[in-house]
């Protein structure tokens, strides 16, 4: 009988060491995908701008060619306010799809980490197990008495 247990033990641990690269690798695999995830999101959010800058680029360009049509006709200068704040809009639009304005935007987001940490803390500190259960019943209570209370109001006024 002692040497069952034995066994069994020596199995189990034998499990242990084998389930612990597993479990690394399973959370490595994890940390892999998030990191593909985030990258095809920025991707697209590239993409996105870039497409709004053909749009916007386009828009610039009718937009001034009437602006300056105006200008020539009633030799107004105020006709040609609005090129100011759409030059802009269309260099800003430009730099973030095609400059350097995310490399710019990333440095600033680690220099935001690591030297005024304190921006991005969670109010109230990060989450508990027990705080989301407890906002859970707090959730199902309101429902349920928000569900009782409809119900009352539903029966005899109407």
């Amino acid at each position: 009988m002692g040497t069952c247990c034995g066994v069994v033990k020596d199995k189990l641990k034998k499990m242990d060491v084998a389930a612990t690269p597993t479990g690394e690798e399973g959370l490595e695999r994890q940390i892999h995908m998030q990191n593909e995830m985030r990258e095809k999101m920025m991707s697209m959010q590239i993409a996105r701008s870039r497409e709004l800058l053909y749009w916007l680029g386009s828009f610039y360009v009718i937009a001034s060619i009437g602006m300056i049509a105006g200008y020539r006709r009633t030799k107004k200068p105020g006709v040609l306010f609005p090129l100011l704040p759409l030059t802009f809009i269309t260099a800003y639009q430009a730099d973030l799809a095609y400059g350097s304005k995310l490399n710019r935007i990333n440095m600033e987001a680690e220099n935001i980490l690591l030297f005024e940490k304190d921006l991005v803390n969670m109010p109230l500190g990060l989450p508990s197990p027990s705080s989301i259960d407890e906002a859970r019943e707090r959730q199902e209570e309101s429902q349920r008495l928000n569900k009782a209370l409809y119900q009352h109001r539903s029966f005899g006024y109407y």
